[in-house]
């Protein structure tokens, strides 16, 4: 293949872990006794295309989890749940495979006591399309009647949120909905539509006042798009990239435009598509939850949408990028990130009764045979 060095240097300098200078000695760093950990979350992004032959890696590093932490465990699956294009109806070629690599997920949890949430991601709501707000409904109701569990797929309705719930004394989960502010067509919001939120600024008002209420409890906030990113919907892309912009449709897209070809990534750098960070929809809903943030510190935004592990942290506050539950794709080293890495995993969040929370990157089996902590943080 024609340039071929390109795609084995992005895979193989992307696959490396990256640590900023203050996080080389992470290994130094031990958490407290497992006799003093109240709580634990499990953040996977981007599960939607596991493997189905029983050998999945991720699903296989959930099950793990699960059987270690039982019901002192919160399992967060960050949107994206069906590739291609969610839940579509009963009469699509799609229909069959989508169930499959929905159930895939869902039958880990048969006999979870813990708490189990699903978001919503670009690809849930038929990849924003103007027609998605019926395909993440179809999801909502799949899943609720699946499992037998209400408030597990949330925001529900398709509303923005804010969504508040205790997880834990003194730990609590703020679930939004990203897709709100990039989705085309009809999107609910109001009363009339079953949201709690009447507008986009009301939504931010009843944010800011779920955080001013629990300004002196541990908060995360869950999303699918995240705040800062080192990766492709953050703006960064690769030398294959400007040779190569189809292979960004399709893996296999090796056809050379070498010089028309940088057109697309400096379009989506700093234009964007409606699933990237520049898009003047999502570019205005990160200032604004940027601005809000800023105001307080130590919470954790986690999020999915690119698929590679990331974590960042800016103003006092932790950002997360969880979204290779089934993918991975490239990212760039250095800039404002701690850490990335461009593999399969998860974050896990350990809360502790000593008000300790403690950041943990989990990563599927080695050559061991055992699953790997490839970074760990004491995040306060």
């Amino acid at each position: 293949m024609p340039f071929a060095f390109l795609r084995d240097r992005d895979y193989w300098y992307s696959r490396l872990p990256y640590y900023s200078e203050a996080e080389n000695r992470w290994q130094q760093q031990e958490p407290p006794q497992t006799d003093l950990l109240s709580h634990s979350i499990l953040l996977i992004g981007d599960a939607g295309h596991p493997s189905l032959d029983g050998k999945d890696p991720i699903l296989h590093l959930i099950h793990e989890q699960i059987s270690i932490y039982k019901q002192d465990l919160t399992v967060i699956f960050l949107g994206d749940n069906v590739y291609p294009k969610g839940l579509p109806t009963k009469h699509s070629a799609l229909r069959k495979i989508s169930e499959d690599r929905l159930t895939a997920q869902l039958d880990l949890f048969k006999n979870f006591d813990g708490r189990l949430i699903f978001l919503s991601g670009n690809h849930d709501w038929n990849r924003g399309r103007a027609n998605g707000f019926e395909y993440v409904i179809r999801q909502e109701k799949y899943i609720e009647n699946y499992t037998n569990r209400v408030d597990v797929f949330l925001p529900s309705n398709g509303c923005p949120g804010p969504k508040t719930i205790k997880l834990h004394e003194n730990l609590y989960l703020i679930v939004i909905n990203t897709q709100w502010w990039v989705q085309r067509g009809y999107k609910p919001i109001g009363i009339s539509a079953g949201c709690e939120a009447q507008s986009e600024m009301h939504f931010y008002e009843l944010l800011e006042q779920a955080l001013e209420s629990l300004a002196e409890k541990q908060v995360i906030i869950a999303g699918h798009h995240p705040l800062f990113s080192n990766a492709l919907h953050g703006g960064r892309f690769t030398l294959k990239h400007h040779l190569f912009p189809l292979t960004a449709l399709h893996g296999k897209l090796y056809f050379p435009l070498p010089v028309a070809g940088s057109l697309y990534p400096l379009y989506r750098r700093f234009f964007g598509a409606y699933e990237d960070m520049s898009f003047p929809p999502y570019k205005r809903m990160r200032r604004k939850l940027v601005s809000i943030l800023k105001k307080y510190r130590n919470i954790v935004y986690a999020a999915g949408h690119d698929h590679n592990l990331q974590y960042f942290h800016q103003h006092d506050n932790h950002f997360i990028v969880s979204g290779s539950g089934s993918k991975t794709s490239f990212v760039h080293k250095g800039g404002k990130a701690s850490f990335t890495h461009a593999q399969k995993g998860c974050f896990r969040l350990d809360y502790y009764k000593n008000q300790e929370l403690w950041l943990h990157v989990l990563e599927p089996a080695n050559n061991s045979g055992a699953n790997q902590e490839v970074f760990r943080k004491k995040l306060n």
